[in-house]
């Protein structure tokens, strides 16, 4: 079992940054894919970008692209979401996630309580 911690969010003007972490702690974080998601009010909850604790291997939503950066810190077990040209579409609660990779893929099970992001216009 995984926990995760989110921190990072806040209010922030449109064009602006923003750095989003997520602590991780549990056993066996090698064997799991961590993934950021966010969801804003009314809509569902959407894929943003992902990483592999082991090889470091990144994916990433077409819609964010280009704007959102994610990497991770393996001595720290921390993984982090940087936030770029933030407009006020990307309001949302942002949370970390996790999914098991080994010995059998499955989907993100492990979840953080979220932090929330506010881009003013």
């Amino acid at each position: 079992q995984v926990q995760l911690v989110e921190s990072g969010g806040g209010l922030v003007q449109a064009g602006g940054s923003l750095g989003l972490s997520c602590a991780a702690s549990g056993p066996t974080l090698s064997t799991y894919f961590m993934g950021w998601f966010r969801q804003a009010p009314g809509k569902e909850r959407e894929f943003l970008a992902g990483i592999s604790w082991n090889g470091g291997s990144t994916t990433y939503t077409d819609s964010v692209k280009g704007r959102f950066t994610i990497s991770k810190d393996n001595a720290k077990n921390t993984v982090s979401l940087q936030l770029n040209s933030l407009n006020p579409e990307d309001t949302a609660v942002y949370y970390c996630a996790a999914r098991r990779l080994f010995p059998v893929a499955m989907k993100f099970d492990f979840w953080g309580q979220g932090t929330q992001v506010t881009v003013s216009s």
